[in-house]
């Protein structure tokens, strides 16, 4: 099972991005999945999540402005991120798991401009 994250970049404050990650060697239907993200000198933090029945839950800190969601057709979970601020500037990570294991995508770096 592999993970494949994109999607990052620079944008301004207040701009939006969307991340993908694709899911590759099983199907997606079944699995919890997560967007994490770390910022220089930081833990790692659970930003969004989605459970296998689509219950979506979210960070304090960007409830409002990003948005979870997947598409089982595409094998693909996205975060949809509007009004970005500095403090959203890290490297994202999603995350899935199923009955037989967790696994983790490569990271996408997300930089917001003051």
């Amino acid at each position: 099972v592999q993970l494949q994250a994109s999607g990052g970049g620079l944008v301004q404050a207040g701009g939006s991005l969307r991340l993908s990650c694709v899911v590759f060697g099983t199907a997606f239907m079944g699995s919890n999945v997560g967007w994490y993200r770390q910022a220089p000198g930081k833990q790692r933090e659970l930003v969004a999540s989605m459970s296998s029945t689509g219950i979506a839950n979210y960070a304090d800190t960007v409830k409002g402005r990003f948005t979870i969601s997947r598409d089982h057709a595409k094998n693909t979970v996205y975060l949809q991120m509007n009004s970005l601020n500095h403090e959203d500037t890290a490297k994202y990570y999603c995350n899935a798991g199923w009955y037989f294991g967790d696994y983790w995508g490569n990271g996408t770096l997300v930089t917001v401009s003051s």
